[in-house]
């Protein structure tokens, strides 16, 4: 799903997003995507994707010990894909966000947490009101200690019987991750009225309590 078109669900609360913040100013499609550096001395990288990434940064900025987060796109087969490639689902990538962590003041378990309570788990090749492959749910992990805890997080989460129907998260390694185009990046802060109503008309939060109640992620 373009910008244009999560802006536009439902047209009223497009409407207001026109009227309180103007129209989405939008940039060039060939505007150019780079490669992530490494995380650096004592830090360690996660990759998550649950749908839109503009909602999946937020819930992780607020983790003592998260040093960033990156909205971009993984598990494709282009370098340097494009938002509207990746949008139109002509890459094979996710919309994911990479989150830079310090290992000393929060683990890859507690962050597993954080990421399973902002998504849905059960249904496959959608978030909320966006569908397609590039917004499914996978964990890419970047070591074999990550694998382990992202498979033993699932199995619990299986065994837990909270849900009746399967989970369908994906666990995967973890290859090239290609940062967004700047506009893209913060983009609850850089336009949280936009944000907001984008996040509201698309019934994100509506759906993350009927599936895992009320939580403070």
């Amino acid at each position: 799903m373009t910008s244009a078109q999560r802006l536009s669900l439902p047209f009223a609360v497009a409407a207001l997003i026109f009227v309180a913040a103007g129209a989405l100013t939008f940039v060039s499609a060939v505007a150019q995507t780079t490669a992530t550096p490494p995380a650096g001395p004592g830090l360690a990288k996660a990759t998550f994707a649950g749908g839109c990434f503009w909602c999946m940064e937020p819930p992780f900025d607020t983790l003592d010990g998260v040093v960033s987060t990156t909205s971009g796109y993984i598990g494709g087969t282009r370098r340097r894909p494009t938002y509207g490639e990746v949008s139109a689902g002509r890459t094979a990538h996710a919309e994911a966000v990479e989150v830079v962590y310090d290992r000393s003041k929060v683990s890859y378990a507690q962050l597993l947490d954080v990421f399973w309570l902002n998504i849905d788990p059960l249904t496959r090749n959608r978030q909320f009101c966006d569908t397609g492959t590039q917004y499914r749910t996978a964990v890419f992990f970047h070591d074999g200690e990550q694998q382990r805890l992202a498979t033993e997080s699932k199995r619990r989460l299986e065994e837990s019987n909270l849900f009746t129907d399967p989970i369908v998260t994906e666990i995967v390694g973890a290859g090239e991750f290609w940062a967004a185009e700047e506009y893209h990046q913060d983009y609850y802060m850089k336009n949280p009225l936009r944000y907001k109503f984008y996040r509201f008309g698309c019934g994100r939060d509506r759906r993350l309590e009927e599936l895992w109640g009320d939580t403070d992620q």
